[in-house]
């Protein structure tokens, strides 16, 4: 027997092999170039040899021709399922005996017989090389096409039951099980439970079954409605990046009669391996929306009142250079500001914080990341000397124990969750650490259901259990950490028993929680925006930083600190330094050696005082001290919180101009909306929450007039006197590897060679780094800093007139301002803001099942519908924020971290008054109370 490491050598069809032990037959056949017939095997799905059609027959030792037909009948052989059977020293194998063709004939009879093969060209020729007849007493011709959602349809006459959509749906992949095998004999056909339509089950339409249907059974919905009308040729099959969360997922995007129809995922791409959420499979179609602005609109009249019509791009831009420039020459350059956007490329970003430095003059610049994880950001360079990903996804499999905390990651990042829950299948603890009672608990061996804004105290506990415990990883802190015994003096009061009175958390739980940590030998820690959205965000990522660094878990592979960014740029658009305080690579503005640099770069004198953040902009403008605004692709007006006080701030400005692809919220109360350029059209880079830099390829033509975000930059800045000197996307990028020293490896060139590259990649032959600080960390003397951080109360509890907590954030199907995903048929899965609540509260307040109420703050009340849930805790609600009919952030409170400036969006009182009740039910009706 071959153990672990050996060779193995064996003979396929009379030609020897020598493989790695453990390596399938059908592979080992493969290297041969023999093509061995499969039905039910997928590369990416454990093999399950179903469809027995690619049987092998393994001879009796050293016998040099194929066994009479009946050796396997007899004994003298036996026959294998290629896909999952291993290789063995010394077998002979025949994979076109006689024996084989008999048993895979009467497969290929009683799978395919009857089975509509049209889709599927080599499963039919299959059938024509073994003479089978369509058998009509088991035609599936008049089996239905089942359209029952809004996404895929199931054509049973197509299906060859091969499984795979099973196997993907269940244990394999997504652990959703929404389907099933369904009737008996030749009536058996894949279903859901109890024959339920798929809306009422539990799938969450990924469309992974889409992905491995290997006969047309199953295909997205705008496919099979084109092919309806004859149009069943693709015009093109483009690979781009996805452009909703920032895993960064490879997609397959095809094209016919100039419309997306689906969209597909390369089985082998590093980052998703051909998996996709329902945002990246389905959720595409927002880009061909009616809705889509298409020329440059100019108000006439005041902001907010006026009238729209329709200019021209010399009109429209003529207009925005002179009141630009005007305001600055009157008020000082910093009387002006700019959003950036993740949304948008790293070129477009790049060169729009170029343009507010060399030609606005001012570093009034900023992104969403104020608005998620600056808190991280901030915390990871205070810690370790930069504020990135120190690992990679890829490394999940390796994780002994996976600490997940602020992050509802199967809603957020499912193809991260993805991830987790194959490494929990292999044997890694999972640790969630959330308010709510998230799906990911259910794989979890501890829950630390910490009530909302209490972190602090948890991990400053959980640090106590391993300080006190000897679970420090002793030879990591003396060689590499700086200030461990002032943090554990810090800490050895916060004893497990203290810590519950604040975090409901019973001490047991969390000792359990702290010993499966200090006792594994790679922890990786992950988290979201509910442990960075508060005004204690960054002094909580400390804490957390404090943890991971007192168990050596950072600076290893199968490790680290690793921050789950939201939105698809959102890494790379404060990488090319569209933040007030840094240039690219995180250099500081107010460093005279970086200024100079950059000064040199580009030609011209910068300035050299830190910026406004995001929603210190906002304030400036309330105050009159920021006049002029210009915002490209973000949404203000939904995203900020107390969206009261900042209506009122932004209508206080002189002028503002917004660069969008939808009339949103925001572009509403604009004095000029230039339409701009979707992901669709887009021709760049982004980069990915793991430091990769990845290509995004233009799919379709920009609608109407829009235009492509940078070229409309380009051309301000050069209406305003200043020619930025870049005329291509790839010419950008190339800017930004001169002048980053991370990215200086890296073009569009390579990425198309040869795929998306991690930074730091310092040459063109660096692969990029798949971790971080094996060595020492980015710091003066290369070591890592502890920080004692003392709990402080959130700045608003609730309180008998507010007696409940209001905690906000995404859900599955939305994304963000749902600027793009209310215009997309996601919308037909989540149509309205829902407001989660215990169903202990919702029987004190007399709340039915879907019942209207009105939740309500200091600033403001919503309408919505209660959804009656055990994920949320007695005295605590939820509500997502992408509705502007029922606007969470009309109710979230406007203070900031003092460190990051990040708004605290996570935790702020609120009451809960039902509009109708069990005893008597109104027709509801949803409306905002202060929309």
């Amino acid at each position: 027997m071959a153990t672990a490491g050996d060779p193995v050598t064996l003979t396929i069809d009379g030609r020897p092999i020598t493989v790695p032990t453990g390596t399938s037959i059908l592979h080992a056949a493969a290297e041969l170039g023999i093509d061995i017939p499969t039905l039910c095997y997928h590369p990416n799905i454990a093999a399950s040899a179903n469809c027995r059609l690619c049987l092998v027959e393994q001879a009796p030792d050293a016998a040099a021709d194929p066994p009479p037909a009946d050796a396997s009948l007899t004994g003298e052989s036996r026959l294998l399922s290629a896909c999952r059977a291993l290789v063995e020293p010394g077998q002979t194998l025949f994979t076109d005996s006689e024996g084989v063709r008999r048993s895979r004939k009467g497969s290929l009879k009683a799978l395919l017989s009857g089975v509509d093969l049209s889709e599927a060209p080599d499963l039919a020729s299959l059938l024509t090389e073994y003479d089978i007849q369509p058998n009509g007493h088991a035609s599936r011709a008049d089996l239905p096409v089942i359209d029952d959602n809004p996404y895929y349809i199931r054509d049973y006459a197509k299906c060859v039951m091969c499984w795979r959509c099973v196997d993907v749906c269940g244990d394999e992949v997504q652990l959703t099980y929404a389907i099933e095998p369904g009737e008996r004999g030749f009536h058996v056909r894949i279903s859901t439970r109890e024959y339920d339509g798929i809306m009422d089950t539990t799938c969450v339409y990924c469309g992974n079954c889409v992905q491995v249907c290997p006969s047309g059974a199953l295909k997205s919905r705008t496919q099979w409605e084109l092919e309806k009308q004859g149009i069943v040729k693709d015009d093109r099959v483009v690979e781009t990046t996805c452009s909703f969360c920032g895993v960064g997922c490879g997609l397959e995007v095809h094209v016919r009669a100039g419309q997306i129809t689906h969209a597909m995922s390369p089985e082998d791409h590093p980052v998703n391996q051909g998996w996709l959420c329902v945002k990246g499979r389905f959720g595409w179609d927002y880009a061909q929306s009616d809705d889509r602005l298409t020329h440059p609109l100019i108000r006439t009249g005041e902001r907010g009142a006026g009238r729209w019509r329709r200019a021209t791009w010399d009109e429209a831009l003529n207009h925005v250079a002179r009141r630009l420039t005007e305001i600055r020459d009157t008020h000082g350059s910093d009387a002006l500001a700019v959003y950036g956007s993740s949304k948008c490329l790293n070129e477009d970003n790049y060169l729009l914080q170029k343009f507010t430095r060399v030609v606005l003059g001012t570093n009034n610049i900023d992104n969403c990341t104020r608005l998620c994880h600056a808190s991280s950001v901030a915390a990871l360079g205070l810690s370790i000397g930069t504020g990135a990903f120190t690992n990679s996804l890829d490394e999940i499999a390796e994780n002994d124990v996976i600490y997940v905390t602020g992050s509802n990651t199967t809603e957020t990042h499912p193809i991260t969750a993805l991830k987790m829950k194959a490494a929990i299948r292999n044997g890694a603890k999972l640790i969630v650490a959330d308010p709510r009672a998230i799906e990911l608990t259910r794989w979890a061996d501890v829950h630390l259901q910490c009530r909302t804004g209490a972190d602090v105290p948890m991990y400053n506990a959980l640090l106590h259990v391993i300080v006190r415990d000897g679970l420090v990883s002793e030879e990591f802190v003396a060689s590499r950490v700086k200030n461990f015994n002032a943090v554990a003096a810090a800490v050895r009061d916060w004893t497990p028993e203290r810590q519950e009175a604040l975090t409901g958390i019973p001490p047991a739980t969390l000792e359990r929680a702290a010993h499966i940590i200090g006792k594994a030998d790679k922890t990786a820690f992950y988290w979201g925006l509910g442990i960075s959205e508060h005004t204690h965000g960054t002094e909580a990522c400390l804490t957390l930083i404090n943890l991971a660094l007192a168990t050596g878990n950072v600076g290893r592979r199968g490790t680290g600190l690793n921050p789950l960014r939201g939105q698809n740029n959102v890494q790379g658009t404060s990488d090319v330094g569209a933040i007030p305080m840094y240039f690219t690579d995180y250099r500081s503005v107010e460093d005279e050696t970086y200024r100079g640099f950059f000064e040199e770069q580009w030609g011209t004198k910068l300035p050299a005082r830190q910026g406004l953040t995001t929603i210190e902009i906002g304030q400036a403008a309330g105050a009159g001290e920021v006049r002029g605004m210009f915002i490209m692709g973000e949404n203000p007006l939904m995203a900020d919180p107390d969206l009261h006080a900042s209506r009122r701030h932004f209508r206080h400005l002189d002028f503002l101009v917004v660069q969008d692809i939808f009339m949103t919220e925001t572009a509403e109360i604009a004095d000029v909306v230039l339409p701009a350029s979707s992901w669709a059209e887009k021709d760049g880079t982004y980069t990915n929450t793991d430091r990769r830099v990845q290509r995004v390829r233009p799919v379709l033509p920009p609608p109407g007039e829009a235009r492509q975000d940078w070229e409309i930059i380009a051309e301000l800045a050069r209406r305003m006197g200043r020619h930025l000197g870049l005329d291509s996307p790839s010419e950008i990028f190339d800017e930004i590897a001169r002048v980053t020293p991370s990215h200086a490896g890296l073009s569009h060139e390579r990425l198309d060679r040869e795929g998306g590259l991690r930074w730091p990649c310092l040459t063109p032959d660096d692969p990029g780094a798949l971790w971080l600080f094996g060595d020492s960390f980015p710091t003066a003397d290369g070591k890592a800093s502890m920080h004692a951080v003392h709990w402080r109360e959130n700045v608003e509890v609730p309180d008998r007139n507010y007696p409940f907590i209001f905690n906000t954030g995404r859900v599955l199907y939305h994304w963000h301002t749902g600027a793009m995903t209310r215009r997309s048929r996601l919308d037909d899965a989540y149509p309205e803001a829902l407001v989660e609540i215990s169903p202990e509260d919702a029987d004190r307040l007399d709340i039915p099942k879907s019942g209207l109420v009105r939740v309500s703050t200091r600033r403001g009340a919503v309408e919505a519908r209660a959804w009656i849930t055990r994920r949320v805790a007695p005295g605590t609600v939820y509500m997502s924020w992408h509705f502007a009919e029922a606007a969470a952030n009309l109710l979230t409170i406007n203070v900031l971290d003092p460190i990051s400036k990040i708004p605290e969006y996570k935790i702020c009182a609120c009451r809960i008054d039902p509009l109708e009740t069990r005893a008597s039910r109104q027709s509801p009706s949803l409306t905002s109370a202060n929309a």
